[in-house]
């Protein structure tokens, strides 16, 4: 049914804001821990994919995603995010987003999913909006809908 899922990362795997020291050059940024069971339950039965447009937080990106959750990470600026996931071919893609530039992506894709807290134009162009937020939970919900799609049978 999908063959990948594509995610965006600020707003979707974490809470979106971006927290900076006070010396302004080492930001950090909050994922939640029920998220990373969403890549767990999945990994082994769809291709994992995230993208990000944060130059800044690179590092804390990489860490995290590649890594620690040994998925694939791309540097995928907002205005190419269309033809990145048509690459792919959108109906091979579930795709989650959270901003205004997610919108067209989310209506294209085979299965759109926007996080609780996503932008509204986001929200109204997704087939399933997650009942959490980003970074609380929102990739595993998004997880679990993908697999009861696919019939994916999975234990806690």
């Amino acid at each position: 049914m999908f063959e990948y899922f594509i995610s965006d990362v600020d707003g979707c795997l974490n809470d979106g804001k971006i927290y900076w020291a006070a010396d302004g050059q080492k930001p950090f940024k909050a994922f939640g821990n029920y998220d990373h069971d969403g890549v767990k339950l999945l990994k082994n039965h769809i291709k994992l994919i995230f993208i990000s447009a944060d130059k800044h937080g690179w590092d804390i990106l990489k860490t995290r995603i590649v890594d620690h959750m040994k998925c694939e990470l791309h540097y995928v600026p907002e205005k190419d995010r269309f033809k990145f996931v048509e690459y792919y071919g959108f109906d091979k893609v579930a795709y989650m987003g959270d901003g205004v530039y997610d919108a067209k992506i989310l209506s294209s894709a085979k299965l759109g999913i926007a996080p609780a807290q996503a932008r509204i134009e986001a929200r109204q162009a997704a087939d399933f909006v997650t009942p959490s937020n980003g970074g609380e939970g929102a990739y595993l919900d998004a997880a679990l809908h993908i697999m009861k799609l696919m019939d994916i049978q999975y234990e806690f």
